[in-house]
């Protein structure tokens, strides 16, 4: 399938940040920033104001336009979501999990990143998953109580509601009490799930929870009530955060991770030691924007390399119809998650090279390479590298995203996950653990140097989770967009990006384009979707297309265009987007 290729704008701006970092710890000056792009210039003087959600569920987006209507925040909406998420697609996220949030505050003009990713408990060492002096099959590992790390979602949320909120946290939860205590209809989405391969819908917790009265498995359209999740989020309104963290609820999560197959370490302790982290967003300049994203942990400065490395490649302008434009994008690709996977990992625990990662001598000398690349590419060494030892980071996705503006024009963009495809199967209180420490390498060291995404304890595994917030150049709030996929998150965000921004597309058009995830030897694509012109040069270029494997993309996204909000949702999955600007 061709997309139409449009015409394109070439417009000068200065570049401004407000409440963001640069890989050297400032706003970058006029004199670094790029002075050509081909991205339509925001609409001057219109402030970019919601209410507006798009979410993975319609009944979470509704619930989060409940909150909107009622004078909450951004940041109050995406709590009343991430609960009733928690519980109409729990193949994604939930209350057991972690999240990167990123909000924009409309008065200040000030990016914050809100960091709830799991911790690895205090007795993790780096051969957690080894048995027997041999790492463990990935499913072993999955299903074991090992992978589940200290949760984060709801802690970070408390802090970012704090920070942020107009509502009380009590007022945030009943819809999603309601759902669960009378009932919602299962999406044909989450009844594939229920039916699927995936070991964990096969647990003893999942087989209990997704089984019918009469012995059947839940099918699409049939209404599911889950009692124990509605007392959960109950209790999380009327308690606070504290229930799970240091209450019964961590008391529980403890027990059921200490259960065999493999018990785990993670601790009551652990648990209620965990903290959240507001982090400075790392921002650079793309094209006549300014995109924003969460540090490492998350795999943000990844994203920001390939678009740096985007503005050195002339073909990557061609359009959505041009071999030549895919061809570029799949070569960055290899570039990016090349250094991504030998660099990337906690930097509280390992140095990560950021400022060397973004350094304009160092982008310009990697894009270099990609006109001739026609295989896998080796991590380079940017300025401030250590030796680093080979990543094995198998990295699944079952994960969500949404993006929030309220009335007043503060937003929020966050990606929120379980890990894999109802985390680890296990549950508790209604809700499923995550699984997220199998995010971690599973060789920790090579030849000697450790590998930067190594277990450690109260470590917080690399993820690549991006949500992204889009600035202009007067570092007014214009866009912002995120995807679950494992390690494909960094191509799915980059190619709505490469759309709406170098080919001018719609949003929809934007989010809807087919997908391409070339990482190493891996060449995922949508192949029904491209054309074969597209397909044969990808094919001559050493990117021969295999279907994508089960997880694919869910990008949820907005761009304030002509005084409104062009907002996308995936097709590829049953999330809306929604807008109620006048």
């Amino acid at each position: 399938m061709h997309f139409i290729r449009r015409r394109l704008a070439v417009l000068l701006i200065p570049i401004v940040i407000a409440g963001c970092q640069t890989a050297g710890g400032s706003a970058p000056t006029a004199a670094e920033t790029p002075v050509q792009g081909q991205a339509t210039r925001p609409e001057p003087g219109t402030p970019a104001r919601g209410p507006f959600v798009a979410a993975a569920n319609p009944l979470a987006v509704e619930a989060g336009m409940k909150v909107l209507r009622r004078g909450g925040s951004a940041v109050d909406a995406a709590v009343a979501v991430q609960a009733v998420l928690g519980l109409v697609e729990p193949q994604s996220s939930g209350l057991g999990g972690g999240a990167f949030l990123m909000s924009y505050e409309a008065a200040t003009g000030h990016v914050t990143a809100y960091d709830g990713r799991e911790t690895a408990p205090a007795s993790a060492t780096p051969e957690l998953f080894y048995e027997n002096g041999k790492p463990l099959s990935f499913v072993d590992a999955l299903l074991s109580g090992r992978s589940t790390g200290a949760p984060g979602a709801v802690a970070m949320l408390a802090m970012a509601q704090k920070d942020h909120g107009k509502l009380a946290w009590r007022d945030l939860f009943s819809e999603a009490e309601r759902l669960a205590r009378d009932g919602f209809v299962v999406s044909p989405r989450l009844a594939g799930m229920i039916s699927g391969a995936a070991p964990q819908a096969r647990t003893r917790w999942a087989r209990a929870y997704f089984t019918r009265p009469d012995g059947e498995p839940y099918r699409a359209g049939d209404v599911m009530r889950n009692p124990a999740y509605a007392r959960t989020v109950a209790a999380l309104a009327n308690e606070g955060p504290g229930v799970l963290y240091g209450g019964r609820i961590g008391r529980e999560i403890a027990q059921t991770v200490a259960e065999a197959p493999r018990p785990g370490g993670l601790t009551e302790t652990d648990i209620a030691a965990y903290r959240p982290l507001r982090r400075d967003a790392l921002c650079r300049p793309y094209r006549i924007y300014v995109v924003c994203v969460p540090p490492p942990p998350s795999s943000g400065v990844a994203l920001l390399q390939f678009l740096a490395m985007a503005e050195q490649t002339p073909d990557v302008r061609k359009g959505p119809d041009s071999p030549a434009a895919w061809v570029a994008f799949g070569r960055l690709q290899r570039l990016m998650y090349a250094d991504r996977d030998r660099y990337v990992g906690d930097a509280d625990f390992v140095g990560v090279p950021i400022a060397g990662l973004l350094d304009p001598d160092y982008v310009a000398a990697r894009a270099a390479l990609a006109p001739t690349l026609n295989g896998p590419a080796t991590a380079g060494a940017p300025t401030g590298s250590p030796p680093r030892g080979v990543d094995r980071t198998a990295e699944p996705g079952g994960t969500s995203h949404m993006v929030i503006v309220d009335a007043e024009g503060n937003a929020v963009s966050m990606t929120t996950t379980v890990e894999s495809i109802f985390g680890n199967g296990r549950m508790v209180e209604g809700f499923f653990l995550n699984n997220q420490l199998t995010d971690f390498s599973f060789t920790p060291s090579e030849d000697g140097h450790p590998a930067a995404n190594a277990v450690a304890a109260g470590k917080r595994p690399r993820s690549s989770m991006t949500p992204v917030l889009i600035l202009d150049g007067q570092g007014r709030l214009v866009g912002a967009i995120g995807s679950p996929g494992g390690s494909s998150i960094l191509a799915y965000v980059a190619k709505a990006l490469i759309g709406m921004i170098d080919w001018d597309l719609p949003m929809q058009e934007a989010v809807a384009l087919p997908n391409l995830v070339v990482r190493g030897e891996m060449v995922g694509a949508d192949t029904a979707l491209i054309a074969p012109d597209i397909r044969d040069a990808l094919g001559a270029a050493g990117m021969s297309l295999r279907p994508n494997a089960t997880e694919t993309s869910g990008l949820h996204g907005a761009i304030w265009r002509n005084g409104r909000w062009d907002g996308g949702a995936d097709p590829r999955r049953e999330g809306v987007a929604v807008s109620e600007v006048q």
